[in-house]
């Protein structure tokens, strides 16, 4: 059924969604992003699903964008990378709003969109060698379509130490700014994400859909008009000298000439 992922799902109803991109780091490309909104409807819509565990396959998490997606929006127009980072914003949001607790089961590395996706979980515990970054910077670019979640799990204070400085810091800092609940050692991992689940087989399900839904209510609201001031933001940025050359000189392997 799909190509970028994996769900498999036990006897309880727990079902584990795998993004399954090993070789890439579990990179998002467009596939991956099609198939995760359509996970996110599948699994919302399942009565037998209770709860839902997100991780990667192989030692890293989520790499953030995929190369090949970010050399097609090197070679695009406005309106195609609009629509790009609008099916972005709206896999996130389709997470986000998921009628199931989604559960972060971060065992490794975790960059740009990855701290997007750690940041649509419900709870995430990770891996205490992991390594976080908000790395858009680096290559002239904005954290534009993930931003939103990010901020909204570490609040604006905490996002600012991050948000900006393209900084790679560890899971215990990850902890302190919001974006996991505890970090433990790897070989402790599975024990503390099933600590996790085991409560929600114990409460009804319709409540808890119920309860989500009422917390995503009294929060700020990532609405359309904060999606289109995100797509716009980016797809701005995206024209900009300081991208064409932090972009092409990633690929180039060679240092932007912004960079000291």
């Amino acid at each position: 059924m799909f190509e970028t992922i994996d769900i498999s799902t036990d006897d309880r109803g727990v079902a584990t969604l795998t993004l399954a991109r090993e070789d890439k780091h579990n990179a998002l490309s467009a596939v991956m992003i099609a198939e995760l909104t359509k996970a996110a409807e599948v699994l919302g819509n399942d009565p037998a699903i209770r709860a839902v565990i997100l991780t990667g396959a192989g030692k890293s998490f989520c790499a953030g964008g995929d190369l090949g997606w970010m050399q097609e929006q090197m070679r695009a127009d406005a309106v195609t990378r609009a629509s790009e980072a609008r099916k972005l914003a709206e896999m996130l949001g389709a997470l986000d709003r998921m009628p199931k607790p989604l559960i972060g089961k971060v065992q490794g590395q975790a960059f740009g969109g990855g701290i997007g996706m750690m940041s649509i979980c419900d709870v995430a515990i990770g891996a205490d060698h992991a390594k976080f970054g908000l790395t858009e910077t680096r290559l002239g670019l904005i954290p534009a379509t993930i931003g939103p979640y990010v901020v909204a799990r570490m609040g604006a204070a905490r996002a600012r130490r991050v948000f900006m400085s393209a900084r790679i810091f560890g899971a215990s800092e990850a902890v302190d700014l919001g974006l996991l609940a505890r970090a433990v050692p790897s070989g402790d991992l599975d024990t503390a994400i099933e600590r996790e689940v085991a409560p929600y087989l114990n409460v009804a399900p319709g409540a808890v859909a119920e309860a989500k839904a009422l917390v995503a209510a009294l929060e700020p609201r990532v609405d359309p008009a904060m999606i289109d001031l995100t797509i716009n933001a980016l797809v701005s940025r995206w024209e900009s000298e300081e991208a064409k050359d932090g972009i092409a000189a990633f690929f180039e392997k060679r240092k932007p000439a912004w960079q000291s």
